[in-house]
């Protein structure tokens, strides 16, 4: 006899969920091997304990300002940085309070990346925060990856706020994140072919398709 409609549905009703508990057990099981390969490539990084307030660069015209990120605390090692490497936070708000914690929650030592450009959504819009590795030549947590631990020490790694597998990053923050990468790779001879995205380098979506990649990469290759 046939099943009636209301039979019917109710069997895919039924067969729907061990399906969407599949697909949510692989997404939490990705991002928590990308978590637990972040927290092994931090581990030589010395703990945070004093909570401190990290400068920030104000968003303006010109490159009076970013020439400051050159001003560290620890000397730049000669031949260090050989890369870039660009990602977003992940989600539409951010400060560098609520990064600092949410990376630390998450296992490591402190703000995973180098720098953070703002989308005006906890940030200025395109106020770019320099991170304590940066200012004392640490090694970053912000790359993932089979190459993750060379990059994490030899790469400057940079994070957008915001989510871009949903919307556009702001002109704003294009426009200082091209100051900024343009600044870096002047200054320690960073080719346009190791200026990348984090999908570049490893299986992650960051910083998503709503980046304008092709925009950037032309930019970027005409610096050659």
């Amino acid at each position: 006899m046939a099943s009636s409609p209301r039979t019917s549905r109710s069997r895919s009703s039924t067969t729907s969920k061990p399906r969407s508990k599949v697909v949510w057990a692989s997404l939490i099981g990705a991002m928590t091997g990308v978590t637990a390969l972040l927290m092994a490539l931090d581990r030589h990084t010395p703990a945070r304990l004093d909570g401190m307030a990290l400068p920030a660069l104000a968003a303006t015209t010109g490159s009076t300002l970013i020439e400051t990120v050159f001003h560290t605390r620890e000397p730049v090692e000669a031949g260090r940085w050989q890369a870039i490497v660009i990602n977003h936070t992940g989600a539409p708000y951010g400060t560098p309070e609520s990064l600092d914690q949410r990376d630390r929650a998450n296992g490591l030592k402190g703000l995973g990346a180098d720098f953070v450009i703002g989308n005006g959504n906890g940030m200025g819009d395109g106020e770019i925060h320099v991170g304590y590795r940066w200012l004392e030549q640490v090694p970053g947590a912000h790359t993932a990856g089979p190459e993750g631990e060379w990059y994490n020490r030899h790469a400057i790694g940079i994070s957008l706020v915001g989510d871009g597998t949903r919307r556009a990053f702001t002109e704003a923050q294009m426009a200082r994140l091209l100051d900024l990468v343009g600044a870096l790779a002047r200054e320690y001879g960073i080719p346009p072919e190791k200026i990348e995205l984090h999908s570049d380098v490893a299986a992650v979506t960051g910083p998503g398709p709503y980046f304008p990649a092709a925009a950037f990469r032309e930019q970027v290759d005409s610096w050659r």
